[in-house]
């Protein structure tokens, strides 16, 4: 059912992969959805694509006080926020040993950082508003389970875990719900470059397949289906889990 036309939703790195999808199925139940990246072009092309209530912030979460900005820029031209998608992110890979301390705080300011940061303006936003809200952290199945030279990124997002049910307690009292969503291997266009990249691509994408149960890889549309539920009211009771779309990989 399409929710209130009222509700504002605020979709971080809103402009690709899979935010481009959070954006859409929320657009699609009837929120107003304020997207927010660092590319204009891209986000004012996504902005049009999703119809004429919804809107482009620019911003880079990195820098200080930008999570502020961009909130109270959201609030001023939506008129209120009711959900938080913490979806920006960038990806790491590298030997853990070898990792050069630039590398480890450039992936915890963007992906843990910037994140706490957006929490906690949306959060003030939702308090002051005195109506509850909803926000939700998108981290990873690597929150939950150890890869080779994935270690820095696991730790930014299995913060991000630990963070939301925290959070989730703390903030229960005001009725602001906290949850997050753990994407497993997702087809996004960073996906299909890494497949195209390797020996054998065919093999490379059928092997992926194989360690999933379902026996396939999530699609955007699959991530964005887990986040308008923990969005809409049919999740009222449910604060503080993470629900993974990994096709059972977690599960074995």
């Amino acid at each position: 059912m399409p929710q209130h036309p009222s509700r504002v939703a605020l979709v971080t790195g809103g402009t690709s992969g899979i935010g481009i999808e959070i954006a859409r199925r929320l657009t699609d139940d009837g929120f107003t959805v304020v997207v927010s990246g660092r590319s204009r072009a891209r986000g004012d092309a996504v902005a049009g694509d999703l119809g004429p209530t919804a809107r482009f912030i620019g911003a880079d979460l990195t820098e200080s006080g930008a999570a502020e900005k961009l909130v109270q820029a959201c609030v001023h031209q939506a008129g209120r926020l009711d959900v938080l998608v913490n979806n920006a992110a960038i990806d790491h890979t590298g030997v853990l040993l070898d990792t050069p301390d630039a590398e480890i705080r450039a992936t915890f300011e963007t992906n843990t950082f910037a994140a706490i940061a957006c929490l906690q303006a949306a959060g003030r936003v939702m308090r002051r508003q005195g109506e509850g809200g909803a926000i939700i952290n998108i981290t990873s199945r690597l929150a939950s389970i150890g890869v080779p030279t994935m270690g820095v990124y696991s730790a930014s997002k299995g913060a991000m875990l630990a963070l939301t049910k925290a959070a989730a307690v703390e903030l229960a009292p005001l009725g602001i719900r906290v949850n997050a969503v753990a994407p497993g291997m997702t087809n996004t266009p960073l996906y299909a470059q890494w497949v195209s990249e390797q020996a054998d691509p065919a093999e490379t994408a059928r092997h992926v397949a194989s360690a999933i149960p379902l026996g396939r890889i999530a699609e955007p549309a699959d991530v964005a289906a887990a986040v308008a539920y923990l969005a809409s009211p049919g999740a009222a009771y449910i604060t503080g889990v993470s629900i993974p779309v990994d096709g059972g990989y977690l599960a074995q």
